[in-house]
């Protein structure tokens, strides 16, 4: 196993992890089993049904705590999972700020789910100090939210700043760090209380797994998490905690390659005439371009441009490489128009008012040669132009 004082790629490889004790194999064993044979009533050796305990699980769980530099890892089902049940833990029936630019299932969850439970949730553009203060209702808000940087538009909120007018309320700061990894990000080092990820993504790295979790250093907090957890049951499975250990041993590898490959995309769309505005901290042209360089070691490969809304559908049906789906963090790379797809399920005047239009395109750049993905990216780009040229040439159309 991994000292804590061992460099993060060590730590992907081995912490959390020893060669099983029966065989020395040395992967993690799949645990497939639902429940433990007990040597007599009420006498166990720490494990007794697999919604408690799994030791795959908590393999998996120690990794990822080691990786963000937390003391406790917690998995889920899913990132959402993660979410709520944190919100159930240290908001009910309390106020939450949440930063407005999300994923749209979390916007989803809270405007439209946890409202039932009686949490009111107070969306606000969160990179303004004045506006998060502003939100924030003393002895009422018990949680402030951060996706950073947010999807789809990359915005950058500064954690440290965010955590301090959190705790100067009373409220905890939780931060998303799926985009950046804690590769290149570890927001409890800049204050926040608790971390979240979707680990389907940048963690697991291969697109074959639904997970996600809560990494935090307070035993009390923790406690509560595992007990709402145990209560309501979203773990995740023996397998899906597998092959997220796996994706976490390569992740020191692959996040390099993301973040090169996403900032030569970037600075390709950027110059490209039928791109409006490229959204990537990597570009000096961000608006959040230095705060980003200060709490971020590099910037992954999560970016999205603005086209004409025609020429943004036809470039994301138009490519060969780029796969047009849903899901991110992939070493495999996707594109996908959030309008429609990943925030379909946001009202649009609530979507424009974010700034996510029909002709947003987001791009989850993987781990190909960058070369040909600039290549596939300008192909389809092209061919999208010379589409709208023969649909609009006077010759065509008699006008």
């Amino acid at each position: 196993m991994a000292d804590p004082k061992d460099r993060f790629g060590t730590r992907c490889v081995h912490a959390g992890q020893s060669p099983e004790a029966a065989t020395g194999a040395i992967t993690t064993p799949i645990f497939q089993t639902s429940t433990y044979v007990q040597d007599g009533v009420g006498r166990h050796k720490g494990y007794e049904y697999a919604r408690l305990q799994n030791p795959t699980r908590e393999a998996a769980e120690a990794n990822i705590a080691a990786l963000e530099g937390g003391a406790h890892g917690i998995a889920f089902a899913s990132g959402l999972a993660a979410i709520e049940c944190l919100v159930k833990v240290v908001a009910a029936g309390g106020h939450i700020v949440s930063e407005e630019n999300l994923y749209g299932g979390a916007v989803r969850m809270f405007t439209r789910v946890l409202n039932r439970l009686g949490i009111e949730v107070t969306l606000v553009d969160t990179r303004d100090p004045g506006a998060l203060r502003r939100a924030i209702r003393p002895g009422e808000t018990l949680l402030v939210y951060l996706e950073t940087p947010t999807n789809p538009l990359m915005r950058v909120t500064d954690i440290a700043a965010a955590a301090r007018i959190a705790h100067g309320a009373g409220a905890l700061l939780c931060v998303d760090n799926t985009f950046a990894s804690p590769y290149n990000q570890r927001p409890l080092e800049l204050g926040a209380d608790v971390v979240v990820h979707s680990t389907t993504k940048y963690l697991n790295g291969h697109s074959d797994v639904l997970g996600g979790i809560l990494v935090l250093d307070d035993g009390a907090l923790a406690g509560e998490v595992h007990f709402v957890r145990k209560s309501t049951g979203p773990v995740p499975g023996p397998m899906d905690s597998w092959l997220t250990l796996r994706g976490t041993k390569t992740l020191h590898v692959r996040m390099p390659r993301h973040n090169e490959n996403g900032m030569r995309v970037a600075e390709f769309l950027q110059d490209h005439p039928a791109v409006r505005t490229v959204h990537y901290p990597g570009l000096l042209s961000h608006p959040d371009h230095d705060l980003a360089g200060r709490q971020m070691r590099g910037f992954s490969g999560m970016l999205s441009a603005e086209l004409a809304a025609g020429d943004a559908k036809r470039l994301a049906e138009g490519t060969r490489i780029f796969r047009l789906a849903e899901s991110l963090g992939g070493v495999e790379s996707m594109v996908c128009i959030p309008s429609l797809m990943t925030h379909a399920s946001v009202p649009e005047p609530e979507r424009l008012r974010m700034g996510i239009t029909d002709g947003l395109a987001r791009f989850s750049v993987g781990i190909e040669d960058g070369a040909d993905l600039v290549e596939d990216l300008d192909r389809a780009l092209r061919s999208g132009r010379r589409t709208r040229n023969r649909r609009t040439s006077p010759a065509l159309t008699g006008g």
